[in-house]
């Protein structure tokens, strides 16, 4: 009589080992790039107007300093289309490494730069080009960290594992927000807006340093191991995407635009808004800005569980019909001049957000072939932020300036809810269709399974 062989619990604890590595991988990487990327905002509507724009009037100044922000965004889906290349090809480790470096170059490159008053529009020239270093990193980046968390645990609980990455985003902006929250307290006004300013850049020069430690002792994703050994690495990702997967690459990309219009309104804009229009506090909005990044950051591996049991597309239109209602309920909370109420909504606000982002990570990974999905997913997510989060600030401040009125931008988030909403439901429908798009892709056959 056959006698099954025992367990292999040696492996499976190795496996597991191996999940809570990647996992913490991807997460530590990427809140420092979420960190590096996210900084530019909070300081921007602050500083920026007058350290490299001083000749021009205070709306223009921070319209210019959002336009330069918008750059960044520009830049992303170049980075995506590279870094996805490499982390399609030569595996999402090793690609994570360069996006990071890359980063912390522009960071760092920002707070070096020298103001209007040393060296005149080269300045502002400077700013460009750091800030394009910083839209080429984070756009390799999302992609790799997201895939290195999904790939190398069970596609059960693909929900939950790339959770973490995406709170890591959140964890990112609350540090932001605290080291500019603590430059500021410390310092004098004139201080700040003088020098202040650059040492949260300057200081991610050691958060880099860490980042790139954690991530050398990553090991390759499972899955994409299994890619090298059939012989399945696709040499062209890039025009696989296009060729097999059109479609849900416009879908996806429009999944990401939902929640990047609020956010960026919620993290950035909101500086700007609150000073310049309803006479805030910039410290208070720092808090409530960090207070709420870190309410979200705990709230999205709840999500993710949760998407994993409920489906992540239900869980992410749950979230964007939260947000449809949400933006009004914010823009009313902050005019009411209460410093109670406007913290109450500015905290609230990352909430919608977490149950759309947190369920988006699986939603745009398995959305792609193994193959291609590194340039897949990444194009996606970066391509949105040209549509979406890039514009977003700017978009927010021109109708406010042109209706005097603050629900022109709620409704603004509305139509972007909407759209999510529509757009993640058609992808939801196209994976269930016999003969869906992603099946009827020769190189994503089925690969078996190692289950931490």
């Amino acid at each position: 009589m056959a006698v099954d062989p025992p367990p292999d619990r040696h492996g499976a604890a190795v496996a597991r080992s191996n999940t809570r590595r990647a996992v913490l991988g991807s997460t530590v990487g990427s809140t420092i790039e979420a960190y590096d990327f996210l900084l530019y905002g909070i300081v921007a509507a602050l500083v920026f107007p007058a350290v490299f724009f001083p000749e021009q009037s205070p709306y223009t100044g921070v319209l210019l300093a959002f336009s330069v922000w918008f750059i960044g965004f520009l830049a992303r889906p170049l980075g995506a289309a590279i870094f996805g290349h490499l982390g399609d090809r030569v595996g999402r480790k090793k690609t994570l490494v360069f996006t990071m470096l890359l980063m912390g170059v522009g960071t760092v490159g920002i707070g070096l730069i020298p103001s209007y008053e040393s060296i005149g529009p080269a300045s502002a020239f400077l700013l460009v080009g750091m800030r394009l270093l910083q839209g080429l990193g984070f756009g390799g980046e999302w992609g790799g960290a997201n895939l290195l968390a999904m790939e190398s645990g069970s596609r059960r609980h693909r929900g939950l594992l790339t959770s973490f990455p995406q709170a890591a985003a959140m964890l990112g902006l609350f540090l932001a927000n605290v080291s500019v929250f603590g430059m500021n307290r410390s310092l004098t006004p004139e201080a700040f807006a003088s020098w202040g300013w650059r040492v949260p850049f300057v200081g991610s020069a050691v958060l880099i340093a860490v980042g790139l430690w954690v991530r050398f002792r990553v090991l390759e994703t499972a899955e994409f191991r299994r890619l090298q050994e059939d012989g399945r690495v696709e040499r062209a990702p890039l025009l696989a995407v296009f060729r097999h997967q059109p479609v849900t690459l416009l879908l996806c990309t429009l999944v990401k635009v939902a929640e990047m219009v609020p956010i960026y309104i919620f993290i950035s804009f909101v500086f700007a808004y609150g000073t310049g229009t309803l006479g805030l506090d910039a410290e208070f909005l720092t808090l409530s800005v960090a207070a709420a990044a870190l309410l979200a950051a705990v709230a999205m591996p709840a999500v993710g569980h949760l998407s994993d049991r409920i489906g992540h597309e239900r869980m992410y239109q749950i979230g964007a019909a939260t947000m449809v209602v949400f933006a009004f309920v914010y823009f009313a909370g902050l005019s009411t001049g209460s410093p109670l109420v406007a913290a109450a909504c500015i905290v609230a606000s990352l909430i919608p957000y977490a149950m759309m982002f947190g369920a988006e990570g699986a939603i745009l990974g398995k959305s792609f072939a193994p193959a291609w999905r590194y340039t897949g997913s990444s194009l996606a997510f970066n391509l949105a932020g040209i549509i979406g989060g890039g514009p977003a600030p700017f978009i927010a401040t021109w109708l406010l300036v042109q209706t005097g009125n603050a629900y022109a931008i709620a409704a603004y988030i509305v139509v972007a809810g909407l759209v999510g909403f529509a757009a993640v439901t058609v992808l939801r429908r196209r994976a269930a269709a016999p003969g869906g798009e992603l099946r009827a892709t020769p190189t994503t056959r089925p690969i078996q399974e190692v289950s931490p």
